[in-house]
């Protein structure tokens, strides 16, 4: 089999970031220079800083990363979009123009002869109930309905200011690293669900921003993919190996 590739956090077009032209380059050399070897691209999550569409109307911006994969589908190249807590409303577009398959929740895939648990992660063990309320707000229809009450340009501004005052209290100082095998909310998930469903070889998160590959056992690992705003991080699986790597340009990716 060709390789499989997971990516996530990149955050496109976030008012947080000064190189975000940059940014989104560098990411389509990547998508352009794995293409040939390339059977499926998993994004999880928050690949935009914020995207909401209206029924005639989707953020601007963004045209050299949508093209591209464009370029990948039309190629017969998998490109699976998990929707994160940055860009959860997504209602018909990135599938009819893009080709990609939307998936608004985890999903547990068998890949080659493996099983993977896939999820952006937000809300997977963690037990803070601001967040999680106000999760069960961006998910709720009445509430995105009414938003798409809002003009565009009144909606558009508001949501990438939200996102990038999210962005910079999340990239603070105080904002904790990882925070240990036994404290990571995301590796307690993990951990909880193996021990109902352990024939999961592979548990993949984004969300967090930290790297991560941690073994959980024998046959078990959980992989949390770092991010595409300052690390480049993604995962690769070949058929019988999976790596957590980094991209730097002017090196051939794997």
């Amino acid at each position: 089999m060709k390789n499989v590739y997971f990516i996530s956090d990149a955050h496109l077009g976030s008012l947080a970031l000064g190189h975000r032209r940059q940014q989104e380059r560098r990411l389509v050399r990547f998508l352009d220079e794995i293409k040939g070897r390339a059977e499926a691209v998993y994004m999880l999550g928050d690949m935009f800083d914020f995207w909401f569409e209206y029924g005639s109307a989707v953020p601007k911006g963004f045209t050299r990363f949508l093209g591209k994969v464009s370029e990948l589908t039309d190629m017969g190249i998998e490109v699976h979009f998990f929707a994160g807590n940055h860009d959860t409303w997504c209602f018909g577009y990135l599938e009819s123009e893009c080709g990609m398959t939307v998936h608004r929740g985890a999903r547990t895939l068998h890949i080659g002869d493996k099983t993977f648990f896939l999820a952006h992660g937000d809300g997977l063990g963690d037990s803070d109930r601001s967040f999680r309320l106000l999760r069960s707000v961006f998910h709720n229809k009445l509430c995105q309905g009414a938003f798409r009450w809002l003009h565009p340009d009144l909606g558009l501004p508001f949501g990438l200011a939200w996102a990038k005052h999210s962005r910079l209290r999340h990239s603070s100082p105080s904002e904790p690293p990882y925070l240990g095998e036994d404290r990571e909310p995301l590796v307690s998930f993990a951990k909880a669900y193996l021990s109902r469903h352990p024939d999961v070889d592979y548990f993949i998160f984004g969300h967090r921003h930290i790297e991560l590959d941690l073994a959980l056992s024998r046959q078990t690992r959980v992989i949390v993919l770092g991010d595409w705003i300052s690390q480049f991080t993604y995962a690769v699986y070949d058929g019988e190996r999976l790596s957590l790597e980094s991209y730097t340009e002017g090196e051939q990716p794997l």
